[in-house]
C-alpha cells in the first residue's frame, strides 16, 4: 500500500458514520425520509450526524438556501454546486450533487462539463456569469467588487440573486472541506443517476 493510500484509507476510517437506530428521533426521521424517496441514504448525511448539534446547523442552512424560491433555478444551484466542488477537488460533492444536477436539467452530460471546465459547458451566457462570481466567491472572495455585481446585473441578476449566487458558493466551500477532512466517499448510487434510465420497480 502506497503511503497516499494508506493515508485515505486512515481518513475514511477516521470519523465512523453514524448508525441510523442511536441517532436522535428528529435526525433519524430525515435519514429515513431520505431512504424511502431514493433507496439509499447518502454517506454525507450518516457522517455529519455523528455531531447532531452541527447537523442541523449545516442542513438548515442546506435547506434555507437551496430549497427556497429565488431567482435561480433548481438546477442553477446545483450548477454552483458542481462547478465549484470541482474546483474545490471535493469528490463526493461532484458526484453526488452532479447526480442531482444531471436529472434537474435532463441531461446526462452537463455535471461532467461542469466539474472539469465550466468555462466550456453548454450553458447559456447567463449561467456563465452566475458561475463566474460563484467561483470568485469559492476561490477568490477577496477580490470581489462592484465589477463582479455589474457583471450579474447585465445578465438580469439582481443583488439578492448575487446574494443567493455567493451564499451557495460559500456554503459548499464549507461542504467541501468537511466532506475531503471526513473522508466522504460518494455513495456508488450516485454515478448512474441521471446517466441511464431509472429502473422500475
Amino acid at each position: 500500500m502506497t503511503r497516499s493510500s494508506a493515508s485515505h484509507a486512515d481518513a475514511v476510517d477516521r470519523f465512523p458514520p453514524a448508525s441510523i437506530e442511536v441517532l436522535p428521533e428528529d435526525i433519524r426521521a430525515r435519514l429515513l425520509a431520505v431512504q424511502e424517496k431514493s433507496g439509499f441514504v447518502p454517506n454525507v448525511f450518516l457522517k455529519l450526524a455523528r455531531r447532531p448539534d452541527e447537523f442541523r446547523a449545516f442542513f438548515a442552512y442546506h435547506d434555507a438556501l437551496m430549497l427556497r424560491e429565488n431567482g435561480l433555478s433548481k438546477g442553477e444551484k446545483e450548477m454552483i454546486v458542481v462547478a465549484t466542488s470541482g474546483a474545490n477537488s471535493c469528490l463526493y460533492c461532484v458526484v453526488a450533487h452532479g447526480a442531482i444536477l444531471r436529472i434537474y436539467e435532463k441531461n446526462p452530460l452537463i455535471a461532467d462539463q461542469l466539474a472539469t471546465n465550466w468555462r466550456k459547458a453548454q450553458i447559456t451566457p447567463r449561467q456563465r456569469a452566475m458561475l463566474d462570481f460563484a467561483m470568485t466567491v469559492a476561490l477568490r472572495s477577496h477580490e470581489i467588487g462592484e465589477a463582479d455585481f455589474e457583471a450579474l446585473r447585465a445578465h438580469g441578476f439582481s443583488d439578492e440573486d448575487a446574494w443567493d449566487i455567493g451564499a451557495i458558493a460559500a456554503f459548499f466551500a464549507l461542504s467541501n472541506r468537511m466532506a475531503n477532512l471526513a473522508g466522504i466517499l460518494p455513495n456508488p448510487e450516485f454515478y448512474l443517476m441521471g446517466r441511464v434510465p431509472k429502473q422500475k420497480s
